[in-house]
C-alpha cells in the first residue's frame, strides 16, 4: 500500500486527483497534469473482459511499463472473478493500486450491469471490492456516485462500511446519482454523509472548478481529498493550484494565453507520440476546444479546429490562436 499511502496520511496535505474521465484522462493529459503540479492519477477505465481476452487496445490504453509510478489502473466489470483475475494481471504487469469502477453512468455500461449500476445490488458491490482486495497485494480503492437515483441515493451510504469491511483502501464520491448524470449540483451533504459513515479516506467529486471550490469541498464534507474532472479540461493547472491552496499555499496565478498555448503543443505533441499522427490529431481537436475556452474568437477557432486534418495544421492553430 506504499503509493498511496503517504498522500492519504492523516497528516499530510490533502491530495488532488485528476478524475479518471474516459476518452480524456489518457497517458497524456494525465503527464501533463503531473508535469504542472502534485497531482495524483487514475487511468481512463479499463474493461476486465477486455483485459483477460489480451484486447491489444486496452494495454495500448494502459502503457503501464512507460509511464511514471505510481500506476493506479481503474477496472469496470461486475463478475468478481474477472475482476480479479484482470487485477492479478495488471499487479504483475506493474501497477500500483485497482480502482474499481461504481460510478459511470454510461447506458453501454450500466446495462451490462457495471459501473453505476453496482449501485443497485450492494452485497454484490461489495464482495466485488472483496474479492479484487483479497486477489492483489495492492491498495484497492472504489470510486461511486451518491447513489441510483433519488430514490435511493444513499446508496453510497450504507456502501461504505461494507467497503470498508471488505478491504478496501479508500473510497472516492462523486455527488450525484446516475440518474443525475451531471445536470444540478453536486450533493456535498450527500458526500458529508458517506464520509460519517465510514472510517475509510474518502474523497470528494464533483462541481470542483477552482481551489477556492475545493477547500470549501473539504470544509463541508470532512473529506481527505479532492477529485477534479471536467474543470481540468483544458484547464490542468487548476489541478496543482488546489494542491497548493489545500496545503496552505498560494496558489499560482492562472496561466498567461501564451503558456496556454505551449502546454497545448506539448499535448499535441505526447498524443502524437502514443497514438500516431492520425488518431492524435483527431484527439486534440477536442483538448484544442477546451483549451481556447476563453480565447477572443474561440468559436471560430474551434470550428477550424474541426477542419484540421493533420498534426501541422493544428499545431499552426495552435500557435494562431495562442499568438505563440
Amino acid at each position: 500500500m506504499q503509493a498511496l499511502s503517504v498522500p492519504l496520511a492523516r497528516t499530510g496535505a490533502p491530495p488532488v486527483f485528476l478524475a479518471p474521465m474516459a476518452g480524456a484522462a489518457d497517458r497524456a493529459f494525465r503527464e501533463i497534469a503531473r508535469e504542472l503540479g502534485p497531482v495524483h492519477v487514475i487511468t481512463e477505465m479499463i474493461s476486465a473482459k477486455a483485459l483477460l481476452s489480451q484486447n491489444r487496445k486496452t494495454w495500448d490504453m494502459l502503457a503501464l511499463g512507460q509511464e511514471a509510478p505510481p500506476r493506479f489502473v481503474q477496472l469496470f466489470g461486475h463478475n468478481a472473478e474477472e475482476l480479479s483475475a484482470a487485477a492479478q494481471i495488471l499487479a504483475g504487469a506493474g501497477a500500483d493500486g485497482i480502482d474499481i469502477n461504481m460510478g459511470c453512468p454510461a447506458p453501454k455500461i450500466v446495462k451490462n450491469g457495471e459501473g453505476a449500476a453496482l449501485l443497485r445490488d450492494l452485497p454484490k458491490a461489495a464482495s466485488v471490492a472483496r474479492a479484487v482486495a483479497r486477489a492483489v497485494p495492492l491498495p484497492v480503492s472504489v470510486k461511486c456516485r451518491l447513489g441510483w437515483d433519488g430514490a435511493d441515493a444513499d446508496a453510497a451510504v450504507r456502501l461504505a462500511p461494507r467497503l470498508e469491511e471488505a478491504g478496501v483502501a479508500f473510497l472516492t464520491v462523486h455527488g450525484r446519482t446516475r440518474e443525475q448524470y451531471y445536470a444540478g449540483r453536486a450533493n456535498r451533504a450527500g458526500i458529508a454523509a458517506v464520509r460519517a459513515a465510514t472510517s475509510l479516506p474518502v474523497i470528494a467529486n464533483g462541481d470542483i472548478a477552482s481551489p477556492g471550490d475545493a477547500r470549501a469541498m473539504l470544509a463541508e464534507t470532512g473529506c481527505a481529498g479532492v477529485m477534479i474532472g471536467r474543470a481540468a479540461l483544458g484547464n490542468p493547472w487548476i489541478l496543482a493550484a488546489a494542491a497548493a491552496v489545500l496545503a496552505g499555499a498560494e496558489a499560482d496565478p492562472p496561466p498567461a494565453e501564451r503558456e496556454r498555448g505551449r502546454v497545448a503543443c506539448r499535448h499535441l505533441d505526447k498524443l502524437l507520440c502514443y497514438k500516431g499522427e492520425h488518431i492524435g490529431t483527431r484527439e486534440m481537436r477536442k483538448h484544442f476546444a477546451w483549451y481556447v475556452k476563453g480565447v477572443r474568437g474561440a468559436a471560430l477557432w474551434r470550428a477550424e479546429a474541426m477542419r484540421a486534418e493533420d498534426a501541422e495544421a493544428l499545431r499552426d492553430l495552435i500557435r494562431r490562436a495562442f499568438a505563440l
